[in-house]
């Protein structure tokens, strides 16, 4: 396998990208599903802004640095890669902040007398908690459902649907374009969480017209810890959305400072406050690891990392010693490969120690995250041999 390894390394066209990042020697990292590892140009810029843009400018960098629209500068940086047209995705936030956003004005955009929001019954769990929220402010009730079935929940009583392009524990790809039809022609508004796709794989949010979305930007899109997130409103939604948190920055005349809220044009409106400025710069440096990179050849490369890995698997760890809970066919795979085993938060410990980085689900879970800029087959197979030599 390591020959073949090899090979495989040198013919791969996108290999080159690995020169994009800082990682050190001698780790495989195979959590980019948690953290995405350091674009190679993020230090000298964060050291710019606060050397220069911050302790020489101070103030004057809101216009002469471009602070005050790095949210919707960022957010059409990065719209390629969630296929969307510019002037939809605004970056600010967290993920969760995002939601509520997304949910409640979801909810507000939904037509009158509609009483349900259907939510993936095994989402991330502050998913589940900022649903339950929204959904009390908003007179609705939630509905736990499983993706693969929440086509047959849709009806003319469901008014927001809150899904998961992929699954954070198994890996599970959902369809989004078979479910975002199934929602548009129930008449109710849908809202995808894109964290564990966004840069892994194409999403397609103007091509399948999804309406809302929200992703975060430290996984995939290498963004860095707690890096902010972003919020896309269809533009045929822009006008509509009402978003429950209406801050200074989401006003359409913010220094006006008049006590009446007047949401700004488009997808400026999901702003609330005073933008991160050092992680959303930060964040837009990460972006340019993706320059001439085409979000297909990714995910080509994606599945054809995540297959090697399970063939390496089953030829170095005993049989029965673990179990691929992520599906197998390629349509229903995201970017990583979940196994289930047990002791598995002491056999990921033994992995680390080792050099080979991936992660620990409860309760008998190990992740592998493939971020095919940076990951290259050997660091597969590597990973696979640590595992069985783990398993003796």
């Amino acid at each position: 396998m390591r020959s073949r390894a090899a090979e495989l390394d040198a013919a791969d066209g996108l290999a080159k990208l690995r020169e994009r990042f800082t990682l050190p020697d001698g780790v495989v990292y195979l959590d980019g599903n948690s953290l995405g590892a350091l674009p190679a140009g993020v230090a000298d810029t964060t050291a710019d802004v606060v050397a220069r843009q911050w302790g020489e400018l101070l103030i004057r960098s809101w216009d002469e640095s471009g602070w005050w629209t790095a949210p919707e500068r960022i957010g059409d940086k990065l719209a390629p890669l969630v296929g969307a047209a510019p002037g939809q995705v605004v970056v600010g936030d967290s993920t969760s902040v995002n939601l509520f956003k997304a949910l409640v004005g979801a909810a507000r955009l939904a037509a009158p007398g509609r009483t349900r929001m259907l939510v993936d019954a095994a989402t991330f769990p502050t998913d589940g908690y900022i649903a339950q929220s929204a959904a009390r402010m908003t007179g609705l009730t939630v509905v736990p459902v499983d993706p693969s079935h929440a086509a047959e929940a849709m009806d003319a009583d469901t008014a927001v649907v809150l899904l998961n392009h992929v699954d954070y524990r198994s890996g599970r790809l959902h369809d989004l374009p078979a479910l975002t039809a199934a929602a548009r022609a129930a008449g109710a508004i849908t809202v995808w969480d894109l964290c564990h796709s966004a840069g892994a794989l194409p999403v397609g949010l103007d091509e399948h017209a999804v309406d809302l979305a929200v992703g975060c930007t430290y996984k995939y899109l290498n963004g860095g810890p707690g890096a902010p997130a972003y919020l896309y409103i269809a533009a045929r939604h822009q006008a509509g959305f009402d978003s429950p948190l209406p801050g200074w920055n989401g006003h359409a005349d913010p220094f006006a400072m008049t006590p009446a809220f007047e949401a700004a044009q488009g997808a400026t409106r999901g702003r609330v406050g005073t933008p991160d400025i050092l992680s959303m710069l930060a964040l837009e440096s990460a972006l340019d690891a993706w320059d001439g990179v085409s979000v297909e050849a990714v995910r080509a490369k994606s599945l054809a990392l995540t297959d090697f890995f399970l063939e390496c698997v089953a030829a170095y760890v005993p049989q029965g010693r673990v179990e691929s809970v992520t599906p197998d066919e390629h349509e229903r795979r995201g970017s990583q490969i979940s196994l289930r085993t047990e002791n598995a938060r002491e056999v990921m410990g033994e992995l680390i120690s080792r050099g080979v980085i991936g992660d620990f689900r409860a309760p008998d879970i190990l992740r592998f995250g493939f971020t095919p800029l940076y990951v290259g087959f050997t660091d597969a197979e590597r990973a696979a041999r640590a595992l069985g030599h783990v398993f003796g």
